[in-house]
């Protein structure tokens, strides 16, 4: 027992915790708070507690005194190594130890605790409760934590206060705990304990029980049973799920005269809700000027909220004018990860005084822009023109008023740097702020003096800030419009930033401008990804607590109830290129334990030079390029030993290999350039090991190395190391570094908003992601056709984690129709396994196969089952005349894909298509997911065992298919016609 300095005339007040929760060798649990008696917060100076075995659980206990009058404090429970090193601790908000004015001295209170996981919290995030469960009504404190009602009589009574969350709860209904005694009502809700209202979505109440009423378990003490139900204003009761709870009065130490339960969330059936998704610019109205503007959100609420979906979820939003030409269409390169961006500006809705000329202007535009794609380059020139025109005639008048103020005042931080880096651009005509002279260094000074009153370009700068003035007053009452309706607008948290950006510019120590950002080979692309971006220092960032990842959030908060983590793999690890490198195929994870010089020469591997350049043979160079072998060697190449070559020192990366083939161009003997650039790229990424620029005793081990001609002409024993080596590099060593780094930077993004996170964790997943993603109630990523268990070619929805997003498609792949109709024997492979049907599928994806699939999809346990617009799109035949590739958001493969979709049915033709509504809510309802308006939901965010659904079946031929469409379990066939 910890103990303080008490005088002798004062009998201290015992407090014991007690919690179930399951260790490994070696790991002890401290509970540390706020007060000198639980450690301050340090650890190392916290409570220790100590384990006993019950039963199946291993409970931890411990005890402190604290004098009569204590008050309260704040603590928390956490998991401790040997030598008292954190390595986890509870999510969610802090504990209050609360002691009642009633307590006399001497006594004994037990304080009964469950661990509190990440998914506990989710219900009390924004678009749970400010969206889902937000209602017209609101709860009045009837009691506050603290405030004891009863009083005990005899020593052989027991105080027993009880507390419970649930966030969940209609108007006029009651919380009510029902047990094995009269107390307790005798398992009758009604004649239950009904519990006080005490803010923050908890109820109490606390009761006396005589010691008798417990019934004895030997040895682990006395235990009662319990559980907690809602009833309604209309005499509904409906009982918490799971098994019955269980007080204990345990017998291991003095039995206590207080037990305060807190007893976590109550159990309900898990919530699930569905949603839509289409990036901002693919979005079509009658309103819109060329592209989806964010006024049209509106609309798209209107329509989801009808279909009964819950979500809207959105791609990335933030300005990308980095080159001021189509490639900036690319949503994930920012220009600033605040400013919003001008293409999604509605101008019509700048002013209710728009000239009569300026009018005619957008309506001639409006027609010139109407296309089946955005026409990026046209439609940005064009609003901001028309918003100049506007701007001109009504500056004073906005710069003047007390909103403008207002958001001047909350946005300086980001918005002056922005509206500068914004002007030099233009004026220097490039982003490269290494090239803006006196300005390529950024400071304060040189900032205010050139945003400054008395600046000639006062006006200029003035013009982004009116322009990012509109751009969130429209976003801001589409995201308001949508939380009315009970609609969760989600936003896109991209992993990087543009290397030419205001971020780079403004926090240059933040970020590892000598290197880029990307993915290895996996499924989006066999030879891996290079973003562009640099890769961040993480260092640096975790010397002011993650500031800048801290604001980024808090900004987003302002306009989204829940967000997207683009690859959340980058905050375990990042895949790391030089910065000179045009493909993703040579890189290392940052962090990474490397193999070191050392290392490889115990394991008998000497030769590094050979291991680490590219490996020329002339042999390889004939191969590759036939008779234009010479050329392309005395173009590229020096021969350092015979037929051996090297690259020459003005091609010796790939950045510079283009180069030099642009000096070639035109030339005869170059007249397929990319396929030369291929091979030599392919020719310099011929090594088996990677030598660290800043450490040349470290080495990485290529990717796939195996496939390379280097490593197959290697020796036996050379190429058994270094195959042992590559797995243990990449599937082994770095997993505690990795979870131990995620566990430091995740955490900061989560506590820095209250929006609902969800992970993309597609692409090669270390073992230590889920459990990470687990712990801090991070919401999963699940597409069908990239199934996480790897004996899988697809995914079976029905076995779904509820942590997941569950989807059949997303803007980084083909749409569903595309897939389904580009590879003719995966379409079978799928109809056989999945539908359950060796007969030929229909080779074009009609209705009936999307609505199975979606079926899937909907009835899947996941939390959220999230759409695609397109695929949705195919329930109905008259949406299926476009061409299936034309619909697909983003190629992957092609690092200068031009992102221009759009749909080609406005919102407003969607409203009216009464049919599609109904069969999309059709789907939502027959799968007991949540819609907006539904009054009798009796859900609550929880972890749950997967939900089982009964197997469908598809019986087709080219005539008829039999599609088996379970609802709520119960099998339903219905014949229907597939053409084929």
């Amino acid at each position: 027992m910890v103990e303080l300095g008490l005088s002798r005339a004062s009998k201290p007040v015992s407090v014991s915790f007690r919690i179930p929760y399951y260790t490994q060798w070696g790991q002890s649990l401290v509970v540390c708070g706020s007060e000198p008696v639980l450690g301050s917060w340090n650890v190392k100076r916290g409570l220790q507690l100590s384990p006993v075995h019950q039963g199946d659980e291993l409970i931890w206990f411990g005890t402190i005194s604290v004098p009569k009058g204590f008050g309260s404090c704040e603590y928390s429970y956490y998991v401790v190594d040997d030598d008292r090193n954190v390595l986890r601790w509870e999510m969610g908000s802090k504990r209050r130890l609360l002691l009642p004015q009633a307590i006399q001295e001497g006594e004994l209170l037990h304080f009964h605790d469950f661990w509190q996981v990440g998914a506990d919290a989710i219900p009390f995030r924004s678009a749970f409760k400010d969206v889902i469960f937000r209602g017209d009504w609101s709860l009045e404190v009837e009691k506050p934590l603290g405030v004891i009602q009863n009083s005990l009589q005899n020593d052989d009574s027991v105080l027993v206060h009880f507390k419970i969350c649930c966030p969940n709860i209609e108007e006029g209904t009651s919380i009510y705990i029902t047990g094995s005694t009269s107390k307790l009502g005798n398992w009758k809700a009604q004649d239950g304990l009904k519990l006080s209202y005490s803010g923050e979505s908890t109820w109490h109440k606390d009761c006396v029980l005589l010691k008798g009423d417990f019934p004895i378990k030997y040895p682990f003490g006395a235990f009662k049973s319990l559980k907690y139900c809602k009833y309604s204003k209309g005499g509904n009761i409906s009982s918490e799920t799971g098994p019955n709870r269980e007080i204990a009065l345990d017998s291991l130490s003095t039995e206590p005269r207080y037990l305060f339960c807190s007893d976590g969330m109550l159990r309900e059936m898990p919530w699930r809700g569905a949603g839509v998704a289409i990036p901002m610019f693919s979005i079509r109205s009658e309103t819109d000027l060329g592209v989806g503007e964010f006024l049209d959100l509106k609309l798209l609420v209107d329509w989801a909220a009808e279909s009964g979906f819950h979500l809207v979820q959105l791609l990335p939003i933030n300005d990308t004018s980095v080159y001021g030409m189509w490639w900036d269409s690319y949503p994930y390169s920012s220009l600033s990860v605040y400013a919003l961006h001008p293409l999604y500006l509605r101008v019509q809705a700048l002013s209710e005084n728009i000239p009569k000329d300026i009018k005619v202007e957008i309506q001639k535009a409006k027609e010139e822009l109407e296309g089946k794609d955005v026409d990026y380059e046209a439609t940005l020139t064009t609003k901001l023109s028309i918003a100049k025109k506007i701007f001109a005639q009504e500056k004073d008048k906005i710069l003047s008023s007390n909103s403008f103020q207002k958001f001047f005042s909350e946005n300086q931080e980001w918005l002056k740097p922005y509206a500068a880096f914004c002007f030099l651009r233009d004026f220097f005509e490039t982003s490269d702020h290494s090239q803006w002279g006196r300005f390529s260094q950024f400071s304060i000074e040189k900032l205010e003096k050139l945003i400054s009153k008395d600046s000639i370009h006062y006006c200029e700068i003035c013009f982004h800030y009116y322009i990012q003035f509109h751009l969130h007053m429209q976003l801001s009452e589409a995201a308001e419009y949508a939380r009315k309706k009970g609609v969760v607008l989600k936003g896109d948290l991209p992993i990087g930033v543009g290397r030419d950006s205001v971020d780079t510019w403004v926090y240059p120590n933040l970020f590892r401008m000598n290197t880029s950002t990307g993915a290895p080979p996996d499924y989006f692309d066999k030879n891996g990804q290079n973003w562009g971006f640099p890769t961040y220092n993480w260092d640096e960032m975790a010397k002011d607590n993650y500031a800048w990842w801290r604001a980024r959030l808090t900004q987003m908060a302002k306009y989204f109830t829940a967000y997207r983590i683009d690859h959340i793999l980058g905050f375990f690890r990042i895949w790391e290129l030089p910065e000179h490198a045009i493909t993703g195929l040579v890189g290392k994870f940052r962090p990474s334990i490397p193999l070191s010089q050392e290392e490889l020469e115990r394991e008998g591997i000497w030769d590094f030079d050979r291991l680490a350049r590219p490996y020329i043979p002339q042999e390889i160079l004939q191969i590759k390029f036939g008779d234009s072998w010479t050329f392309v060697a005395s173009s590229f190449l020096n021969e350092y030993q015979k037929n051996r070559y090297e690259f020459k020192e003005d091609c010796n990366t790939e950045k510079k290999i283009a180069s030099k083939l642009k000096s070639f161009s035109g030339r005869s003997l170059l007249q397929n350039e990319d396929h030369i650039r291929h091979e030599l790229f392919d020719i310099l990424q011929n090594i088996v090991l990677i030598r660290d620029p800043e450490n040349p005793r470290n080495f990485y081990p290529r990717f796939n190395l195996e496939e390379t001609s280097s490593f197959k002409d290697l020796d036996d024993h050379c190429k058994n190391v270094l195959k042992r080596l590559y797995y243990d590099y990449y599937f082994h060593r770095q997993e505690n570094l990795w979870h131990q780094n995620a566990l430091k930077t995740l955490p900061a993004l989560l506590n820095s908003s209250d929006m609902l996170a969800c992970g993309e964790d597609l692409g090669l997943i270390p073992s230590c992601v889920y459990p990470v993603m687990q712990e801090l109630g991070l919401i999963g990523l699940r597409i069908q056709r990239m199934p996480s268990e790897p004996d899988l070619e697809f995914g079976i929805p029905s076995r779904y984690n509820y942590m997941t997003v569950c989807a059949p498609s997303c803007h980084d792949c083909s749409t569903l129709r595309a897939w389904w109709e580009e590879d003719e024997e995966r379409r079978q492979r799928f109809f056989s396994s999945m539908v359950g049907s060796h007969l030929l599928p229909p080779s074009r994806c009609v209705p009936e196969i999307a609505n199975f699939i979606l079926r899937q999809h909907f009835e899947a346990p996941s939390m959220w089952a999230i759409f695609p617009l397109q695929d949705l799109l195919i329930l109905k035949e008259e949406y299926t005349t476009r061409p299936a590739k034309e619909e697909t958001i983003n190629d992957p493969t092609n690092p200068k894909h031009y992102w221009r979709y759009r749909v080609h049915v406005t919102l407003e033709a969607l409203i009216k298509d009464k049919e599609l509504t109904s069969i999309i809510k059709d789907l939502v309802r027959g799968s007991g997911r949540s819609h907006p308006g539904k009054q009798a939901e009796k859900q609550v965010i929880q972890e749950s065992p997967v939900a089982t659904t009964e197997k469908k079946q598809i019986a087709s031929s080219k005539e008829k298919a039999q599609v088996a469409t379970p609802l709520n379990g119960v099998p339903r066939k219905e014949a229907v016609a597939v053409p084929n």
